[in-house]
């Protein structure tokens, strides 16, 4: 069975830090790229950030530029998304996608993602 799996989101405090986790389980990653998209209820999900399948091409939301950092490690098959300084307006269900393109570089489209994890909740609050 195809899955991804996201872990490590939870409650942190206005300008903490959090590391979610996408791992794949019945195939490698090597060959998708991954987008992290996120959303709050009553409005549309978007995007987050993404990485292509070699890991040479990244992509940020300018809401999370310099703050967040996306990774990956072929050999744990996981892709990793480091927050930093986080804000409130962080708050919501953050999903990983994966991009079955190879050779191009990510982008933020959501049509071209085909398997999605369940989601993990982070929430930012004092």
């Amino acid at each position: 069975q195809l899955q991804l799996v996201e872990s490590g989101g939870g409650l942190v405090q206005p300008g903490g830090s959090l590391r979610l986790s996408c791992a794949a389980s019945g195939f490698t990653l090597d060959y998708y790229g991954i987008g992290w998209f996120r959303q709050v209820p009553g409005k549309e999900r978007e995007g987050v950030s993404c990485i292509s399948s070699s890991g040479g091409s990244t992509k940020y939301a300018d809401s999370v530029k310099g703050r967040f950092t996306i990774s990956r490690d072929n050999a744990k098959n996981t892709v990793y998304l480091q927050m930093n300084s986080l804000k409130p307006e962080d708050t919501a269900v953050y999903y990983c996608a994966s991009d079955p393109r190879l050779f191009r570089p990510c982008a933020l489209v959501q049509s071209q993602y085909n398997y999605w994890g369940q989601g993990t909740q982070v929430t930012v609050s004092s």
